[in-house]
C-alpha cells in the first residue's frame, strides 16, 4: 500500500490499495504494448520524403548513344545509380497514427498502474502548504539528499490538473535528471513504465482515482 509522506518526508499513514489496483494484470501484457506503441507512434510526423526517378528533373534525352562509347549503356541521368537519380524505395510521407479502442487503453493504463503499486513504487505526497523553493529541498524530500538524487531511481512527480503548486514544483524539480513531473491529465502508459517510481500528489491521487472509478 502506498505510504504519505509530508513536506519533510516522514510517513503520515498508509493509503489500502483501490481494488481495482490491487489486482493481477499479467495477462495484458499485449494491451500495454499496443497502448505503448500508440503513444510513441501517434506523434511522429510522418514528413520524410525522397523524389522517386519520375519526379527528379532533367533527365530528358539519352546521356550518350546506346553503342561505341566503351561506356554501360544509360537511358537517363533520373536513374538510381545516377547522383541526384531518384531514390529506390525512399520514405514517402505517410501517417504512423495507431488506433486503439478506449477500453483497450484503459486497461493497459490500470495494468501498468497495478504494476507499479505492486511492486511498492507508489507513494502520495501531501502537497496543500507546499513551500519548497529549492531544488536541495526537494531533492532531500524525494531522494535524501542532493547526493542520493543522483544515484537514485527515476521518478515521475504527478500533480492535479490545476494545482495551485504546480509551477513550483516543476521550478524546484528542473534541475534533477531522475525528476520528472506531469499531471493526471497528462499521464499515460509510456510515463507509468518509463520511471521506475511513481509519487502522486494528494489531489493527483484523489483525481486518479476518480477517474478510475476506483473504491
Amino acid at each position: 500500500m502506498p505510504s504519505v509522506i509530508d513536506l519533510n518526508g516522514k510517513v503520515v499513514r498508509e493509503e489500502p490499495v483501490p481494488e481495482i489496483l490491487g489486482r493481477e494484470y499479467g495477462d495484458k501484457q499485449h494491451a500495454i504494448f499496443r497502448a505503448v506503441f500508440r503513444e510513441l507512434a501517434n506523434p511522429r510526423a510522418g514528413t520524410g520524403s525522397t523524389k522517386k526517378r519520375d519526379e527528379v528533373s532533367g533527365g530528358g534525352r539519352k546521356p550518350w548513344r546506346q553503342k561505341g562509347t566503351g561506356r554501360a549503356r544509360q537511358g537517363s541521368i533520373r536513374s538510381p545509380q545516377w547522383r541526384h537519380g531518384g531514390v529506390v524505395f525512399g520514405p514517402q510521407p505517410r501517417s504512423y497514427v495507431s488506433d486503439l479502442n478506449k477500453k483497450e487503453r484503459r486497461v493497459a493504463f490500470i495494468a501498468a498502474l497495478a504494476d507499479r503499486f505492486r511492486n511498492g513504487a507508489v507513494t502520495v505526497l501531501e502537497t496543500e502548504n507546499f513551500n519548497l523553493s529549492k531544488t536541495a529541498e526537494f531533492a532531500n524530500l524525494l531522494f535524501g539528499g542532493a547526493k542520493a538524487a543522483k544515484k537514485a531511481a527515476s521518478t515521475l512527480l504527478v500533480h492535479g490538473r490545476d494545482e495551485r503548486a504546480a509551477v513550483a514544483m516543476e521550478r524546484v524539480s528542473r534541475n534533477l535528471k531522475k525528476v520528472g513531473v506531469t499531471n493526471t491529465g497528462a499521464l499515460d502508459v509510456k510515463d507509468v513504465l518509463r520511471f521506475n517510481r511513481l509519487v502522486f500528489t494528494t489531489e493527483a491521487y484523489t483525481e486518479l482515482l476518480g477517474t478510475l472509478g476506483a473504491k
